[in-house]
């Protein structure tokens, strides 16, 4: 049986990590695929469950120097039951800040080293330029064999990651970054120790008073120091899920047998009441039974103001209760919540990989054995060429520090940290603001889309009829008009009456008594309020009391989709309200919005052309294709498409599903819990179609921020390989110190960590 999981990987420690692994994986029989993320340090791999399992997979990569993390409850601090309803999600902060403790503690003991090794260098420099003496010989003396023993303690401690990818490079031939910086420091090292230990017999042949120990002191400095902060950063790129984590309530109020008790979540089981008091967690997903209150919503959909839930209202798990009491029945728990089912859905978009990183990682996954070959030819080139010109002793200088500086400067973590880190935020913010990303190809397409197609009820529309306006024929106020229509269509099940009996209610009017209540099929419906009998319906019921009624009064506005309720006695038409699907306020102002960003709007509907084009000429769409079935919206995106146009369909991701997987981007308009978040590419909770355009501006942007990272990357290495090879050495006398290309590494890292996380400050 094939199945496709996601597992925390240990032990990666830059981009060329990640291609071993997936290589590694990719070559075991069952097997099917395998997509490795550095920046989410994530392996997704499909496998036939009877040919391997997740603890082979481990243990192929653990000669390599890395594991597959196997959640266990032990791992996750959760007792048994509690791990099995866990997401699924892997989570391992701990071990992460328990792992950059132990780097902070190291980078501390060898920071002062390096100061003195750093001021031992300066010395040398300037004083080789004149500006100051000589070292006293004295101190000479003392540095000369203090810096050996810096230098041990900095490789042998500080350094063994970079010592074991050597050793697993020697041993296996599969090289990374650790093995770059390995063979780098491991050998200015080794050099200086033999200089040191047979000094007197290798003075007629070199120059044995220069060494390497301060560049193996500063490099691993610098680069223990960039993989810190590197990592600290890191930690922060995916605090979008840790916060929607912390949303979850650790217990619940459970009614059982009358009484009122706290159990915990993961012990709420289908159709429990629960009753919830002001200022707690919503703990599960449920319908509200009793009670009524306002719900802060807005981790889940982005909103501010709290939302107001009646009796047959959901709510979603993770909200907060801003107000009154309520008790609710659980209708989803554990992974089926609103709540898990975000979390998950914003995990794998940030462990996806998005086709713009193609190009990095064919580049990183031959990036370390091209640098190897290139710093040996340029020890060689030194040795051949150098030596003719130089001499073999300054040639033999030059080479080892542009053999040692090549290892150190090509670093390919910049380069595999480009996107995902990028993605990563972006789709945390995404989350933040309602905006559900199912992957990062998604998000990718999304900002080349020229043509944006949208359904009208539910995207444009509130997809439920509303009173829209009042005719009153009478003294009467209009509130008193509505309480009469109200009270009595109260008794009918019909959705126009849904309509005025919710406006009824927004407007806090009280209903009437209504007594020998009768519907009337086709027509409306009559009843008694106090000594009055009155009628409710429409055009027909009013023609058969024969009763005058200018019906052009209200032509134009049924011509626009309205539909009229009118309230009659048997003497006079005493008023009318028209019902109507209402425009989304934000509808709009959105498009016009879509427009400054040069994107067309088509609007698709099955609803009549009349209703259709007036909808559209008072949101500002483009072009209206009215009248039209499910598989027509399909053939429409398919028009388009031929046409050369980049197209995203907006729906509510049920009837327009043909269409919505037909478009380059799909967005699905979800309100409440009813649509699934899966049904498309990007979910717009609370069916808010102003969060179209957020999504359009965060794709933008997180683009933006991704070329920019890339262009960092390759600028560092396609500046820094000559420089330190010492191409420019015969032309300006330049020569990159491996110092130098230590500190550019580390820095290349953390600014492409850094800028990523800048995409958070961006307003959408």
């Amino acid at each position: 049986m094939t199945q496709s999981k996601t597992y925390n990987i240990k032990g990666m420690h830059c981009a060329s990590c990640a291609s071993i692994i997936e290589k590694t994986f990719k070559k075991i029989d069952g097997v099917h695929s395998a997509e490795v993320n550095y920046g989410t340090e994530k392996a997704k791999v499909m496998y036939d469950e009877t040919k391997t399992n997740p603890e082979d997979l481990s243990k192929k990569i653990e000669p390599l120097g890395y594991s597959l993390v196997l959640p266990t409850a032990d791992s996750m601090n959760m007792s048994a039951d509690e791990h099995a309803q866990h997401l699924g999600l892997n989570q391992s902060k701990s071990e992460k800040l328990a792992e950059l403790k132990d780097m902070r503690g190291k980078v501390i003991s060898v920071i002062p080293l390096a100061i003195v090794s750093i001021f031992v260098m300066g010395w040398d420099i300037l004083a080789q330029f004149k500006i100051v003496e000589d070292m006293p010989y004295i101190w000479s003396e003392f540095f000369h064999h203090l810096l050996p023993i810096f230098a041990t303690y900095t490789l042998f401690v500080v350094g063994k990651p970079y010592l074991l990818g050597f050793y697993r490079f020697l041993r296996y031939g599969k090289a990374n970054m650790d093995s770059l910086i390995g063979i780098g420091t491991s050998v200015a090292f080794l050099y200086s120790f033999i200089v040191t230990a047979f000094e007197e017999t290798l003075r007629p042949f070199i120059n044995v008073t220069h060494t390497y120990y301060d560049v193996t002191i500063v490099v691993i400095t610098f680069i223990a120091l960039g993989k810190y902060l590197e990592t600290r950063s890191k930690l922060k790129t995916g605090d979008a899920i840790e916060k929607l984590l912390n949303l979850q309530a650790k217990t619940a109020l459970v009614m059982r047998d009358g009484k009122e008790i706290e159990i915990s979540i993961n012990q709420v089981v289908h159709g429990d009441l629960i009753v919830v008091k002001p200022g707690a967690k919503i703990p599960v997903d449920g319908i509200l039974t009793e009670g009524s209150s306002y719900i802060d919503e807005a981790m889940i959909s982005g909103e501010s103001m709290p939302v107001q839930k009646n009796v047959g209202d959901t709510v979603i798990s993770g909200t907060i209760n801003t107000s009154g009491s309520f008790t609710f029945k659980a209708t989803k728990v554990g992974s089926e919540t609103m709540l898990a089912r975000i979390v998950k859905m914003v995990e794998d978009a940030q462990g996806s990989k998005a086709p713009i990183q193609a190009l990095a990682d064919k580049i990183s996954s031959v990036f370390v054995p091209v640098v190897l070959i290139l710093a040996f030819v340029s020890l060689a080139l030194w040795l051949l060429i150098g030596t003719h010109y130089l001499g073999f002793s300054q040639a033999l200088s030059f080479g080892l520090v542009s053999f040692v500086g090549i290892l150190v400067i090509a670093c390919p973590c910049a380069l595999g940290l480009a996107t995902p880190t990028a993605i990563i935020v972006g789709v945390g913010k995404g989350a933040k603001e309602g905006i559900l990303i199912k992957d990062a190809g998604t998000l990718e397409k999304l900002h080349k889309v020229n043509v944006v197609v949208v359904d009208k009820t539910g995207t444009l529309t509130k997809g439920k009829p509303e009173l829209v306006s009042i005719q009153n024929l009478t003294e009467l106020s209009n509130d008193e008009l509505v309480t009469i229509i109200a009270s009595l269509e109260k008794k009918s099940e019909h959705p126009i009456a849904d309509a005025v009996v919710s406006y009824a209610n927004e407007k806090k009017l009280a209903f009437a008594l209504v007594e020998s209540f009768e519907a009337i099929k086709g027509k409306g419906l009559k009843g008694n309020i106090g000594n009055v009998e009155y009628f409710v319906g429409n055009t027909k019921l009013i023609a058969d009391l024969n009763l005058s009624f200018d019906t052009q009064s209200i032509l134009k506005e049924t011509t626009e989709g309205k539909t009229p309720v009118i309230l009659a006695t048997k003497e006079k038409v005493l008023g009318v309200v028209m019902v109507a699907d209402a425009i989304k306020p934000e509808a709009i102002e959105a498009v016009a919005h879509l427009h400054k960003l040069g994107i067309k709007v088509v609007m698709l509907t099955g609803d009549n052309k009349n209703t259709a084009e007036y909808i559209a000429k008072q949101v500002g769409i483009d072009e209206v294709v009215a009248e039209v079935m499910p598989e027509d919206k399909l053939n429409k995106i398919k028009e388009l498409q031929s046409l050369g146009k980049i197209v995203a369909m907006a729906g509510d991701g049920v009837n327009d599903a043909p269409a919505l997987a037909q478009a380059d981007v799909g967005i699905a308009m979800a309100t409440g819990t009813d649509v699934a978040i899966e049904s498309a590419g990007i979910t717009l909770l609370h069916g808010d179609i102003s969060k179209l355009v957020k999504a359009i501006n965060l794709s933008k942007i997180t683009m933006r921020g991704i070329k920019q990272n890339l262009f960092w990357a390759f600028f560092y290495n396609i500046v820094g390989i000559p420089l330190a090879g010492g191409l420019f050495y015969p032309i300006f006398g330049w020569l990159l110190s491996p110092v130098f290309a230590g500190l550019a590494m580390a820095f290349s890292s953390v600014s492409v960590v850094g800028n990523s996380l800048r995409l958070k400050t961006k307003k959408l």
